[in-house]
């Protein structure tokens, strides 16, 4: 028998994503909103992009796979701007190069701004008609998610940013630090393995590397309960972990001593000597690092070697999507808690220590010992729109369970990011695992 792709999701009716089409804008307004144009012009790195062009980029993903399929044409509103703000989509054209994003003083950020009211009023126009075909209401709903993605890349891209200032900007400073409970003690949670089912199971929305929904089996391994936390890490850091080779993996070992690591990303010893305390660069500035927080801004190479250090290994993502799924939807009181970092004060607080797996979503991501590669049966969508995730599916590794700077609604089990394992700007933690008896 021929092989045959799942059958999509239907995509919501044009109502209901105008509504949700409004919401995701405000929301990017919203991260944007203080910010000068200086700030928004900001490249610190090649990975990292200035939030003028993840404004305009996203616009551009409207007006190049929405408005250019829709019925009537459409008119670009600069020609030039479709190979200034592509990413990655070859099939579409050239593209400006990655690492030279910051030197795109023109168009000025108002006329980014201007170019985003006008595809964002273009766009809300098409879904008050109503009558739009499916794939077009698909287009639309997938610009949604992608829009959600890069308001990630902006909180994420910004912190790097205002880090390389020597007066080390605050982008949401508090007056106060809200002060969340100690981490309970760490405990392991068994799971007796088996034939288990991977995948996104659908109706709503999924990206297509979270699919096909799929048979695995695994051998019976137990889960912390709870992430790595900031005082167990410099536990670590104390005990030379950044100093003994046979606790790294090779290419993270000749990194790490190449650039030189002593601790995470935003760390820096508060003096000039060993016996100095550390402080880490955060949203709201710098401060002590909480002893209870999880610690974060890990390369994958950072994860295991602590996970070594500390007898244990990286679960795989079927592990970590298994033990998830048993915990019911994101939201719904059982390991689910939002911004135990509380870098930017928008989310919600964290889960009660009772729990049997807590901060599985939404504090930081956490790196998986698995290689991001495609799913048994996939295939990725004709055109360009298919270059947006299977391209990627080689030299990266797979990260679950959304961080502090996630939008809630990408918070599920089957979610798939994935970055290389040198990575450490992301809001990316560690929980450890080990095979069960």
């Amino acid at each position: 028998m021929a092989w045959m792709p799942p059958a999509p999701a239907a995509p919501p009716a044009a109502p209901a994503l105008l509504a949700t089409f409004r919401a995701v804008r405000r929301q990017t307004d919203a991260l944007v909103e203080g910010l000068t144009p200086e700030d928004c012009m900001l490249q610190s790195m090649a990975d990292a992009s200035p939030v003028k062009w993840h404004i305009a980029h996203t616009t551009w993903f409207f007006e190049t796979f929405v408005l250019e399929r829709a019925p009537g044409g459409w008119r670009p509103v600069d020609p030039a701007y479709r190979r200034l703000f592509n990413s990655y989509y070859v099939g579409v054209g050239e593209r400006h190069p990655r690492p030279e994003r910051g030197l795109l003083s023109r168009p000025s950020f108002a006329e980014v701004q201007s170019y985003r009211r006008t595809v964002e009023q273009q766009v809300a126009a098409l879904l008050e008609q109503r009558a739009l075909a499916p794939d077009l209401l698909a287009l639309v709903e997938l610009g949604l998610h992608h829009e959600q993605q890069h308001q990630e890349l902006i909180l994420t891209d910004l912190k790097h940013h205002f880090s390389r200032n020597p007066l080390l900007p605050a982008y949401r400073p508090l007056g106060k630090r809200p002060v969340g409970d100690p981490p309970g003690p760490l405990r392991f949670v068994g799971f007796e393995g088996g034939r288990t089912e991977l995948g996104h199971a659908g109706p709503a929305f999924a990206f297509d590397n979270e699919q096909p929904r799929h048979t695995a089996w695994l051998a019976p391994f137990e889960l912390a309960s709870r992430l790595v936390c900031n005082a167990e890490y410099l536990a670590f850091i104390e005990d030379g972990g950044y100093r003994r080779p046979e606790l790294w993996l090779s290419d993270g070992w000749d990194l790490c001593s190449r650039e030189g690591w002593q601790a995470p990303l935003y760390w820096q010893r508060d003096g000039e000597n060993e016996a100095a305390g550390w402080r880490h660069f955060t949203l709201q500035g710098e401060r002590e690092p909480a002893p209870g927080e999880p610690v974060c801004h890990l390369s994958y190479y950072e994860a295991d070697a602590y996970a070594r250090w500390a007898g244990a290994r990286l679960p795989t993502e079927a592990e970590w999507e298994t033990a998830a799924a048993s915990l019911g939807p994101p939201g719904s009181g059982t390991g689910s808690g939002r911004g135990c970092l509380l870098e930017q004060g928008l989310f919600h607080p964290r889960p009660a220590n009772g729990d049997p797996l807590a901060q599985m979503f939404g504090d930081t991501w956490e790196w998986t010992q698995s290689a991001y590669l495609p799913y048994p049966g996939f295939r990725a969508a004709p055109g360009a729109v298919g270059e947006y995730n299977g391209k990627f599916m080689i030299n990266q590794m797979v990260l679950r369970g959304g961080s502090c700077a996630t939008p809630a609604s990408h918070l599920r089990a089957s979610y798939r990011n994935f970055f290389p394992p040198q990575a450490r700007w992301q809001f990316s933690g560690l929980r450890l695992a080990r095979d069960a008896g």
